[in-house]
């Protein structure tokens, strides 16, 4: 575990850009803390538990596919990039806020009194959580501008067993497109038949993840731009207790059903485009 803290909003994001009509967005993989945060951390919040542990390593491989990837740099401690800016509740069952004052298991993310200034959280709206947003809206644009549509992946995970969040042990593979509305029919059917042909993993569309703020806010499909979500448990590929570790050897058999959904989401595309279904 690697923990950042900076006295100034550094680079809030970090971008790489590919050569397909692909954004796989990570927003929550980000350990960096401002000092506001980190002094006023409570103890059970210091292990940063409920990061989306080693996912731009999981997903390296996208690169390759030319997909582009967005990675948020700060903790969701600090805020949360996918969360509306209003702080509006995404779900009526236990969840996180845009500024989490309780972790995932219902423990306070800060100690008494020490939770960062109403001024200080307007800095972080400003500074980390408009840039990225900011980013991933230029990046659609740019993509439906060059080839017509755009896809978007919003690449998540969680540890397996949550009871305050929900009930026995996730599916394997959470998808997420906002109960249908977040992205083609057709685009979804795809993605649920890649997991089908597999019995290594269990999946379930629209469960208790049917996408974040971040789907919700930019699949638009009748505007040809599709987006999905994906939340990994994280038994799959990493340990779920400290120190967090990355299991090379469990993650390279994951991959090979994640790299059969993004390369079946850019195929997708390209079809659905010639045939003008985007």
């Amino acid at each position: 575990m690697s923990l950042t803290t900076t006295h100034v909003i550094a680079e809030p994001f970090h971008f790489t850009p590919g050569s397909v009509p692909l954004l796989i967005s990570i927003p929550h993989a980000g350990t960096h803390l401002t000092p506001q945060v980190a002094s006023g951390l409570s103890d059970a919040a210091l292990p940063l538990s409920d990061t989306d542990w080693h996912i731009p390593q999981l997903y390296n491989f996208a690169r390759s596919l030319g997909a582009s990837i967005l990675v948020g740099q700060y903790s969701r401690f600090v805020i949360d990039l996918n969360r509306p800016s209003d702080d509006k509740p995404l779900y009526t069952t236990a969840t996180t806020g845009l500024y989490p004052d309780t972790l995932f298991d219902g423990r306070a993310t800060f100690k008494p009194g020490m939770m960062p200034t109403d001024a200080l959280r307007q800095q972080y709206l400003d500074q980390i959580w408009q840039p990225y947003h900011q980013k991933i809206q230029s990046e659609l644009a740019r993509m439906k501008q060059e080839f017509g549509y755009a896809l978007l992946f919003d690449a998540h995970s969680i540890a397996s067993v949550i009871p305050r969040l929900f009930d026995g042990q996730l599916p394997d593979l959470n998808l997420g497109t906002n109960s249908g509305a977040s992205c083609s029919p057709a685009l979804s059917e795809m993605l649920e038949r890649i997991c089908q042909q597999q019995t290594r993993f269990s999946h379930v569309l629209n469960g208790r993840f049917k996408g974040g703020y971040i789907t919700r806010a930019y699949g638009q499909p009748d505007m040809n731009i599709h987006a999905v979500q994906l939340e990994l448990t994280q038994v799959n590929y990493m340990e779920e207790s400290e120190p967090f570790a990355y299991s090379e050897a469990k993650a390279s058999e994951l991959q090979v059903l994640l790299k059969q959904l993004l390369g079946g989401m850019v195929d997708w595309g390209k079809d659905a485009y010639k045939q003008g279904a985007v």
